[in-house]
């Protein structure tokens, strides 16, 4: 299925010279959004996850399907006061400025294989920070899940450790 067809182009949103790849029509597309799910679930069985995590919150949007098809967990990654019992935090350093981000204590125990899955790999520090959390909590990073890759801003090579699935590139 060719899943671009599912996504809308924004021009200069949220600001001028942005164009924004809006999935809310693949979401509002039912057999669109269960063939992402699927494939996502095929990659997590493949590298027998056994916890999904996913960042706030597009991470939520498509991990969740995958731990439910699976019968596994999923942990959100939050930003700070989000979580409500003891979490792990994580300071990561943006283009201007940082950003934390944080994961319930006991959300991955030590030798849990944890796929994160998220909607969009950019640069990749949203993802280098997730993948730090869940090594503070004794998990193993088994792959890297994203709808949507924009190669142009070199995510990739920040986490070329890690295997990683795409669905769409551009």
């Amino acid at each position: 299925m060719d899943l671009k067809k599912y996504i809308a182009d924004v021009p200069d949103f949220p600001k001028e010279g942005i164009l924004f790849r809006d999935i809310t029509p693949l979401m509002l597309n039912g057999k669109a959004y269960q063939y992402a799910a699927d494939q996502f679930t095929a990659f997590a069985k493949k590298k027998k996850a056994t916890v999904i995590v996913g960042p706030e919150a597009r991470g939520f949007i498509f991990g969740c399907p995958v731990a439910a098809n699976l019968g596994i967990g999923f942990a959100p990654v939050r930003k700070p006061g989000k979580l409500p019992r003891e979490a792990v935090a994580v300071e990561y350093d943006l283009e201007y400025g940082s950003n934390t981000l944080c994961l319930h204590a006991d959300a991955v125990k030590k030798g849990d294989r944890v796929l994160i899955i998220d909607d969009l790999l950019a640069t990749g520090g949203t993802m280098e920070a997730t993948i730090e959390l869940v090594k503070k909590l004794g998990g193993e990073v088994v792959g890297l899940a994203f709808l949507i890759e924009l190669s142009d801003l070199n995510g990739r090579d920040k986490l070329h450790h890690h295997d990683i699935l795409t669905l769409i590139t551009y």
